[in-house]
């Protein structure tokens, strides 16, 4: 029988401790939002989740604002696995496939149940499109719905000729096309000096992007067309997953099932409150009048139309069985 002296039984603690941290993996999450944002809050939440869930034995660290990678090379590097995880606009990814322009259709999605409804029928298609290039989808979050920022009130489809529009997805590009408007990219962070230069006049997006990039300072007018309700997507490289103990993968899984479930929550509350804030800085917030809601339809039709004569067989079916849900 071997009896341990103190010296020895620190000596166990030690190796212990050591075992432990060489254990122990850390991941780089990579999202292009800063950290006013609801999503990169929910986003931190999820991380240190997972590191209490797992005791440590899995550390996430999130690189926000596009601090550690652009927009646009997220995915790529996840991909690669310069970086375990990352976060994106889904919508951006709509050059790989239609499927990816769903919650950016006009008219689909009018409320958070319809936007939930309309995630749970797609999420089996991303999911396998996100497997077949080694990623793993681990929850969505939306964004309130979008409207249209202008300096000006907007009462007239004329005012949309030649309109130079923030567009961040293809399909925000293409129904200001539609319109008659000027497409213009440009990342969130990017938005002050882009109005401030002239470069856009207008912008589609949310109230939440509007407050927290201070909108106020450079137009005056917000029209809530409700046009579609998107989403972020936060995902890991499989085979970093598939490198973690049976628990600890397990925790990660628990954790993105709670930040899902608490970013939807916490969308609808900065939907509220940064209306709110909008409205205290001197926003006027108005719905479209009817000459401009109906220029707003007809361009969303011919979007919708356009989407149906390029998308296959499967996604036509997914918006079917949306559809069908809803009955």
């Amino acid at each position: 029988m071997t009896i341990s002296t103190p010296t020895s039984l620190a000596a166990a603690v030690a190796l212990a401790l050591v075992a432990g941290s060489a254990n122990a993996a850390d991941w780089n999450l990579a999202t292009p939002y800063g950290d006013a944002s609801f999503h990169t809050v929910n986003t931190k939440q999820f991380a240190e989740d997972v590191r209490e869930a797992t005791g440590g034995e899995l550390n996430i660290n999130v690189h926000s604002g596009g601090s550690l990678i652009s927009h646009g090379e997220i995915k790529p590097s996840v991909r690669r696995g310069t970086v375990q995880a990352g976060e994106v606009f889904l919508s951006i990814l709509s050059n790989e496939s239609t499927v990816f322009e769903l919650d950016t259709l006009p008219g689909l999605a009018g409320s958070y149940d319809e936007a939930w409804q309309l995630w749970q029928a797609s999420k089996p298609a991303v999911e396998m499109l996100f497997d077949h290039q080694g990623l793993m989808p681990l929850y969505a979050v939306p964004w309130p719905s979008q409207g249209i920022y202008t300096d000006f009130e907007l009462n007239d489809p004329a005012q949309f000729q030649g309109l130079r529009v923030r567009a961040p997805n293809i399909n925000t590009q293409r129904l200001t096309e539609n319109l008659g408007g000027l497409p213009t990219e440009t990342e969130e962070s990017d938005i002050p000096t882009a109005f401030s230069t002239g470069r856009v006049d207008a912008m589609i997006t949310s109230v939440s992007t509007g407050e927290s990039m201070a909108a106020w300072d450079y137009v005056s007018h917000f029209s809530d067309a409700n046009l579609w309700i998107p989403k972020n997507i936060v995902f890991v490289n499989r085979q970093a997953f598939e490198s973690l103990d049976a628990d600890v993968q397990q925790a990660v899984l628990d954790a993105a099932e709670a930040a899902e479930q608490r970013g939807w929550e916490a969308s609808k509350a900065d939907a509220a409150g940064s209306t709110q804030a909008l409205t205290e800085h001197g926003i006027s917030i108005s719905s479209p009048n009817e000459a401009v809601a109906g220029a707003l339809q007809a361009a969303g039709d011919e979007l919708f139309e356009e989407w149906e004569s390029r998308a296959d067989a499967g996604a036509r079916q997914l918006v079917e069985k949306y559809r069908a849900s809803l009955q």
